[in-house]
């Protein structure tokens, strides 16, 4: 496979695997469609602010890796620390259970989805450590970083409109754990996957 495909589709993994984990985020937008209340707004907000976060993340950690080289290395074996450890921590998440249940709520404003759904987003201190910190750093490494980044912002489009638009039918198969059981290893592998590309070519040069 070439390189450019290769650096689309760490992307698209390492985001899948980031944003499927049950979270407020995932919870507010599914909670939204199963409500039909500004599910494809609210979905929306939820890329817009992904994919702006992935290209600052992305290029402006390119631009500050490129200058110092030790910074690279540095973190190049951080990142893998910390796609190792999301691994293991989804394999722990995949031995117990988890649910996501419907509640009941008099309908509100566009305005203020709007804003409950940029809280949700932009108040997480998780979004900038995936997005900023763990994102932006793999995706700096990469032979084109503008497709790891355009295959990170698919992965959030596929995800929340999957949400979005896929929720009633959804909210059954959700709520077992089963299914978060086979998610969570999914996620494992993605994420380990991705450590490995990032550890071979250090190994094969060593």
């Amino acid at each position: 496979m070439s390189q450019p495909y290769t650096s689309y589709l760490n992307g698209l993994f390492v985001a899948a695997g980031l944003i499927m984990a049950i979270g407020a985020q995932n919870a507010f937008v599914l909670a939204q469609g199963l409500r039909r209340e500004h599910h494809i707004p609210a979905a929306l907000v939820c890329m817009i602010c992904d994919a702006l976060l992935i290209v600052a993340g992305v290029f402006g950690l390119a631009r500050l890796l490129q200058a110092h080289p030790l910074a690279l290395e540095a973190t190049r074996w951080g990142g893998v620390a910390f796609l190792v450890g999301y691994a293991l921590l989804a394999l722990r998440r995949a031995l117990g259970s988890q649910a996501l249940e419907r509640t009941d709520a008099p309908r509100r404003s566009l305005r203020t989805i709007l804003l409950a759904t940029l809280a949700v987003t932009l108040l997480n201190p998780h979004v900038y450590l995936d997005t900023l910190v763990l994102i932006g750093s793999i995706g700096a490494q990469q032979r084109v970083p503008a497709l790891f980044a355009l295959g990170a912002a698919t992965a959030s489009v596929l995800w929340f409109f999957s949400l979005a638009l896929g929720a009633a039918r959804l909210a059954p198969w959700l709520a077992r754990p089963g299914t978060w059981r086979l998610i969570d290893l999914g996620v494992a592998a993605m994420m380990l996957s991705v450590a490995w590309s990032l550890v071979k070519p250090a190994w094969q040069a060593g």
